[in-house]
């Protein structure tokens, strides 16, 4: 395996962001480029009042439900010294982990902490908070495979009862069975491919929801490296929550206008974060009958649902923070809050998106007396495999060229100079001719009439029209004749750039475990990357 770095170029705000600029910087309480940033966060929390013992406690019975490792259960225990804080980041629990992307989070904060323990010379634990409480299980329930170099969505069939947490979603045997052995009939047989599936099915056949089967299954691919896997649905994190909800209840109007503020103060500045927020959002959910309700306040006071599904007095919402936590659940706004209330949190680590709505979230932090930490942009990769290789190198093509842009430019570039002078320009070539002949004709045309004039220019588009045909038959015949060479440029395209999008945000890991087996995963978790480069290329 070898990496390449490159950097790669995001929206206006994430770009400015990771420029330093002053203007998007002053949205945040922390640099994550300054050199000191991490020692001033680290004496910070120092000072941070937090029940240490009963985080553990829950971290281990989750862990336990999950058959962690060794190394996991030695990584709780170190958040037993005084001085240690975690580093954390976070992905709904998508199948098979879902996009490459989740895998990318994961190594992020696995190395981040790894640099910054060795930096500060204290412990420093990695963790990933998977988002059970998410209720839109379409987001997760899903892959896409390729067919005949085209996306294809394989989902699911179980269809869950309303909108419950992913964390409460049972896992339907069957239905999960044949979605496994369909994804697997998609895959050549390699030396890999059998111990990939009972490895899956052993996941699967030991889990009750499909967190545990997201959680066991990123365990496997870890092979031992230390990291805590937390879910923000289980009772567990519930009960350890009851006084940061209280204290979100009671500071709902501080928290939803600042954040509405801010958001209105990024646009006025031309950035465009993705969230979308109302003066009067609560941005808490309330658990009814297997549904999520999220929360507004209404002119009088009340709690109540989008859709009137609940009426509560702002007392009631309080009584249930204290008595019955697991009714209330977070939505983006405030889960950021509820990470920092729990953890002694070093650095998050984020996707472009989340820093993005980061950048509004300062207000809300700031109205419970918290300092928001540093928002370290994650680490973004591209898997090249061999063939895809060389491909890139037989026909000249720069990778990060291929990453950023994809290829198809490439390939035209290529099949116009398969010809000398090129079919294009011969073409264009001869249009001109016939319109400088022509001229005069249809100047002649224009002089005795109107209608003439029209018949001159009709007549002008017809012949331009038979070049075009003889062009395009030209053209076909070049792609005949090169129709090897084409596929192996839609194939590396369809590779690296699916959709004209990020390699990331699409495949899952699966094909590439199936061709190379899991080990390149344990192996970039144990590389170390810096993040100033955001973007590696990753040649299998």
């Amino acid at each position: 395996m070898q990496f390449s770095s490159m950097k790669q170029q995001h929206n206006p705000l994430i770009n400015d962001y990771q420029n330093q600029q002053s203007r998007v910087m002053k949205h945040f309480d922390y640099d994550p480029y300054t050199e000191t940033t991490y020692s001033e966060r680290l004496q910070a929390l120092q000072e941070k009042n937090m029940d240490r013992d009963k985080l553990i406690q829950a971290l281990t019975e989750m862990n336990n439900q999950w058959g962690a490792p060794g190394s996991t259960y030695d990584a709780i225990e170190r958040l037993k010294e005084k001085h240690s804080a975690v580093v954390i980041g976070g992905q709904q629990a998508g199948l098979l982990t879902g996009p490459m992307y989740t895998i990318n989070k994961v190594i992020s904060v696995i190395q981040f902490a790894k640099q910054q323990e060795s930096q500060l010379g204290v412990p420093i634990v990695p963790v990933f908070w998977i988002a059970g409480e998410d209720h839109d299980f379409d987001e997760v329930n899903h892959v896409f495979v390729s067919e005949q170099m085209r996306l294809k969505k394989h989902s699911l069939t179980q269809q869950p009862e309303g909108k419950q947490p992913v964390s409460d979603i049972p896992i339907d045997g069957e239905a999960l069975t044949s979605w496994v052995d369909q994804l697997f009939e998609t895959l050549p047989e390699t030396e890999h491919t059998k111990q990939l599936y009972h490895m899956i099915q052993d996941c699967w056949e030991q889990s009750s929801t499909y967190v545990d089967f997201f959680a066991r299954f990123l365990y496997q691919l870890l092979d031992g490296e230390p990291i805590i896997l937390a879910d923000s649905g289980h009772p567990a994190m519930r009960h350890l929550e009851q006084e940061a909800f209280s204290h979100l209840i009671e500071q709902q109007e501080d928290i939803s206008h600042g954040v509405h503020s801010a958001i209105q103060q990024l646009q006025e500045q031309g950035y465009s974060p993705s969230l979308d927020v109302g003066p009067n959002d609560a941005h808490l959910f309330y658990h009814l009958n297997n549904e999520r309700v999220l929360l507004v306040r209404d002119d009088e006071g009340n709690w109540v649902g989008k859709q009137n599904e609940v009426l509560l007095t702002t007392q009631e919402v309080l009584q249930t923070a204290r008595e019955t936590p697991e009714r209330l659940s977070n939505n983006v706004v405030t889960r950021p809050i509820m990470q920092e209330w729990l953890f002694p949190t070093l650095a998050f680590i984020g996707g472009p998106g989340e820093v993005g709505y980061w950048a509004a979230l300062k207000p809300a932090f700031h109205a419970l007396g918290m300092e928001m930490p540093p928002v370290q942009p994650r680490l973004s990769f591209t898997l090249i495999d061999r063939n895809v290789e060389k491909t890139l190198t037989k026909f000249g093509i720069n990778a990060e060229y291929a990453v950023e842009y994809g290829l198809e430019d490439s390939k035209v570039t290529w099949l116009a100079a398969q010809h000398n002078p090129p079919v294009e320009r011969v073409a264009q070539e001869v249009k001109d001719a016939i319109r400088g002949v022509h001229e005069p004709l249809r100047q002649m045309a224009n002089d005795m009439g109107a209608n003439l004039g029209e018949l001159g220019d009709k007549n002008l588009y017809y012949l331009h029209s038979n070049i075009d045909f003889i062009e395009k038959r030209l053209r076909q015949a070049v792609e005949e004749k090169y129709d090897n060479e084409i596929r192996q440029f839609d194939l590396a395209h369809h590779a690296i750039h699916p959709a004209n999008g990020l390699q990331e945000r699409i495949w899952n890991p699966l094909p590439f475990m199936n061709n190379y087996g899991p080990c390149f995963i344990r192996e970039m978790a144990r590389e170390p990357f810096s993040f100033r480069n955001n973007h590696y290329i990753v040649y299998l």
